[in-house]
């Protein structure tokens, strides 16, 4: 027997306050020590990402002034699951399944009993997963499945991403930079989402879990975001001497072969119609069309893609100008905001899919308006 999973309330923190795109370099630090033909780089290219990307605003968890922390993925995901269970009424007690998810971590003890204790939860069942934007998916999928067969009856999901503290100038061995480190600091940003899900009806908020769905494509694909840290602990200073903690993104050559495609179509878009199809979706009652991406040509290419599946244009859903994009918990962060906001009929739906890039790893979710206590 499968159990209707229910949202019985969102929440997300974005903290501080919104910084204009024109001032993302003075907030993460100039790099002044790096070379000189990668400080002009990034001077002439700023203002071509500004257009490509069309984001006004991020948000950082560092202090305006000091520039130093203000939060961790922790105290984020705390903040936002917090204001996920005012939304359901319910208190910390109730979750009996905590699922996170962020891009990468390498704290000990992980995430996710961190995000207990802080709640004050005595016993759950947690799990920590680490698998860059499709993380939130996966706690999703995760917490659906375990409800639904009956395994447990509330659960916490939430992520979290505090980017800044791999972008900030402080991060960098600034003498080895290069233009594939640096790529993220236009777009990437901190910020973190909750859901609460429920087996029980009554605290339904109007909205059903219907699918949820993960696969990987990147069997065969090279991997175009990394790290240079072996599957081991490396000596501190060799790790810094050598940049092998720079997060990287290829974007130059990459770009321009067929790793992205999936024979006539794009791997996003195939992925999403096996999504579409194992699940049986009705397309024309998609509301909202929730794209996890941060680059507005991409999300161009790919509705034109999305169309001929079936998925009208109108009804892509993106803030990110507003919002900034912080990873994986964009997801929950963008869900959120739609159910506070927006107006539904029953039957509607939000759908959401993502394809990342280190690995091609894919997820999707569809949400179904039922009406509340339904």
């Amino acid at each position: 027997m499968a159990f209707p999973v229910y949202i019985a309330g969102t929440g997300a923190f974005l903290p501080g306050e919104p910084i204009p795109f024109d001032q993302i370099d003075s907030m993460l630090g100039e790099l002044t020590e790096a070379p000189p033909r990668i400080q002009k780089w990034l001077k002439t290219t700023t203002p071509l990402m500004k257009e490509l990307l069309d984001i006004a605003h991020v948000h950082y968890a560092l202090d305006p002034v000091t520039h130093e922390f203000t939060h961790d993925n922790v105290s984020m995901s705390v903040e936002a699951a917090k204001r996920a269970l005012a939304t359901a009424g319910m208190q910390p007690e109730d979750v009996d399944l905590i699922c996170y998810g962020s891009a990468h971590q390498d704290q000990m003890p992980t995430a996710s009993v961190h995000i207990q204790e802080r709640l004050g939860i005595e016993r759950c069942t947690e799990f920590s997963i680490h698998a860059n934007c499709t993380s939130a998916y996966k706690a999703l999928y995760l917490a659906h499945e375990l409800l639904q067969h009956g395994n447990n009856h509330t659960a916490l999901v939430v992520s979290s991403n505090i980017s800044s503290s791999e972008l900030r100038a402080a991060y960098y061995n600034q003498a080895l930079v290069d233009k594939e480190s640096l790529f993220l600091r236009w777009f990437l940003c901190d910020g973190a989402g909750a859901l609460v899900l429920t087996r029980d009806a009554s605290c339904n908020k109007g909205f059903r879990v219907e699918a949820t769905h993960v696969e990987s494509v990147g069997g065969k694909r090279p991997s175009l975001m990394f790290n240079k840290r072996p599957a081991y602990w490396m000596n501190p200073r060799d790790e810094y001497d050598t940049a092998s903690h720079h997060l990287r993104q290829l974007f130059r050559n990459a770009l321009a072969t067929d790793v992205f495609q999936d024979g006539d179509r794009s791997v996003f878009t195939s992925g999403l119609a096996r999504m579409l199809e194992q699940a049986h979706l009705p397309l024309d009652r998609v509301r909202y069309f929730q794209l996890n991406m941060p680059t507005k040509h991409i999300v161009e290419a790919i509705m034109e893609e999305c169309e001929a599946l079936g998925i009208p244009r109108h009804a892509l859903y993106t803030r990110l100008d507003q919002l900034g994009y912080c990873g994986p918990p964009m997801a929950f962060v963008c869900l959120d905001k739609i159910l506070r906001e927006e107006a539904f009929q029953s039957g509607d739906r939000i759908l959401s899919f993502v394809t990342e890039v280190s690995k091609f790893m894919q997820a999707g979710y569809s949400i179904e308006y039922v009406g509340e206590g339904r």
